[in-house]
């Protein structure tokens, strides 16, 4: 049974499709079948792995119960790697009453499990009843942090949140850690951001910090991942550590 984890921060900007996009894309390299199911109206998820969103159905259409999840899986340019992808429709979701509709991705989830070894949610940069539904369909999350004081201060709240859904909704959610995004060695601030999150989330943060790099900024708009990019750039060299550090860590916590 394939391991889902939603890719959530409720601030933008601070690389959740690009860890998304580079995690599949790194544990595809280590032989897994890896899905990417894109939760933000944005659709860059999908733009990113090469997918016209506008010409696709979608995720909506299987929250809508138009189409079966197995029909809108579709194929990126990367081996290995699969994507559900959303466009700027998906926004209308979030308009619904949430009462009983954040659980629609549930069912859907466990129907395809067996087929993949991995899938991310891309989750949109809220904490929405699309985020919603994500964080009771997946069995973990990975919270992406920039190197700025300011992407901490909604940390801890977020935290709080996660935790108030593993006890009033999803008993068996959890944490699989903290990933530092945008890091830049030659910046003393970012070096106290980590240590303001060594300090006080030392057993959830993930030794892999990714660097602030253009080669990561570019590669979306050539539709691939950052290891077809440039396999030689540190960001490639960081998402491939990242990728083996979030497989051992699955397999520590029992869910592979």
């Amino acid at each position: 049974m394939g391991v889902v984890i939603a890719i959530v921060n409720q601030k933008g900007g601070v690389g959740k499709t690009t860890t998304a996009v580079n995690l599949a894309a790194g544990l595809a390299n280590m032989g897994k079948r890896v899905l990417v199911i894109d939760l933000d109206p944005q659709g860059h998820a999908g733009q990113h792995l090469g997918i016209d969103v506008n010409q696709k159905p979608g995720v909506l259409d299987v929250l809508q119960q138009q189409k079966n999840i197995s029909e809108v899986i579709i194929a990126s340019q990367h081996k290995q790697v699969w994507v559900i992808p959303s466009n700027v429709k998906l926004g209308q979701f979030n308009q619904q009453n949430p009462l009983g509709l954040q659980f629609l991705l549930r069912d859907p989830i466990n129907q395809i499990r067996g087929n993949f070894d991995f899938i991310f949610f891309d989750c949109q940069p809220s904490l929405s009843l699309l985020t919603l539904n994500a964080l009771n369909a997946c069995d973990a999350v990975i919270l992406p942090i920039q190197a700025e004081f300011l992407a901490l201060d909604g940390l801890s709240q977020l935290m709080l949140t996660i935790r108030e859904i593993k006890i009033k909704m999803h008993p068996k959610l959890r944490v699989l850690g903290l990933v530092i995004t945008m890091f830049d060695k030659r910046n003393n601030l970012s070096e106290e951001v980590r240590q303001e999150l060594t300090t006080h989330f030392k057993d959830d943060l993930f030794a892999t910090a990714v660097p602030r790099s253009v080669k990561l900024a570019e590669s979306p708009s050539f539709g691939v991942s950052i290891d077809q990019y440039d396999p030689n750039s540190l960001g490639s060299k960081a998402y491939a550590d990242l990728s083996q550090e979030v497989f051992d860590r699955c397999k520590k916590m029992g869910l592979i």
